[in-house]
């Protein structure tokens, strides 16, 4: 399948603070304002977490397309730091997951970088990501994470790993990333499958990220009426 890069960057210019608000925003004051759903509680982070909803993602890999070219540069699905899975036996909607990195609160990860090259970034929240000047490509923080897949990836091309930094140094793209900024796959998706909060996940509950958005949202719009 041919992508059409100029129109990807077009599209992630084209959102506007006003649709970030309102698609993004609403979920996470949901979240934050009724506290039901499942697997979050009260505790903020500075740094943040990728939410996703398995129920409106369908599959598209807008995310990965973003996200690679962000990033990298170019369109490359393998060096996304978000990946869609499909599994062509499953159904609905289990036939499809989102790998994202967990942004764990003590990642094992960063605790295996021999070089420290996987650190917390505190210009960014104290978010965890990857010095390529510093890393030397021995993958041992992708062989310590406890979620399969492993959330910090392989980059063939650079033969260094690489993780979800929300979008933090994004230098291919002309927006404020970080735990404060903008995140390419939460803009660009074009279901409003994915959504961002400082509150902690369950972080021993593989489901804690995969939450039911339209609840949440329909939530918070009551609560806002209603306060």
């Amino acid at each position: 399948m041919n992508w059409d890069t100029e129109e990807i960057k077009n599209q992630l210019l084209a959102v506007s603070r006003r649709d970030f608000i309102k698609f993004s925003g609403m979920a996470v004051v949901g979240i934050y304002m009724t506290g039901c759903t499942p697997g979050l509680g009260f505790k903020k982070a500075s740094w943040g977490f990728i939410l996703v909803d398995m129920n409106k993602c369908q599959g598209c890999q807008s995310c990965m397309l973003a996200c690679s070219l962000v990033h990298e540069g170019a369109i490359n699905l393998s060096s996304s730091r978000i990946q869609v899975l499909s599994d062509p036996y499953g159904k609905f909607p289990d036939d499809i997951t989102i790998s994202q990195c967990r942004q764990c609160t003590k990642p094992a990860c960063l605790q295996a970088c021999p070089t420290g090259a996987l650190a917390r970034d505190r210009r960014h929240g104290n978010v965890a990501t990857i010095d390529p000047a510093k890393c030397i490509g021995c993958q041992k923080c992708i062989n310590a994470c406890s979620w399969a897949p492993a959330r910090a990836i392989w980059n063939n091309e650079t033969g260094k790993s690489q993780k979800c930094d929300l979008c933090a140094s994004a230098s291919y793209w002309d927006e404020t990333g970080g735990p404060k900024g903008k995140k390419a796959c939460l803009e660009i998706c074009p279901m409003g499958a994915i959504a961002f909060s400082h509150i902690i996940p369950a972080q021993d509950d593989p489901d804690s990220y995969n939450i039911d958005l339209d609840n949440t949202t329909a939530q918070a719009a009551g609560a806002a009426r209603a306060g």
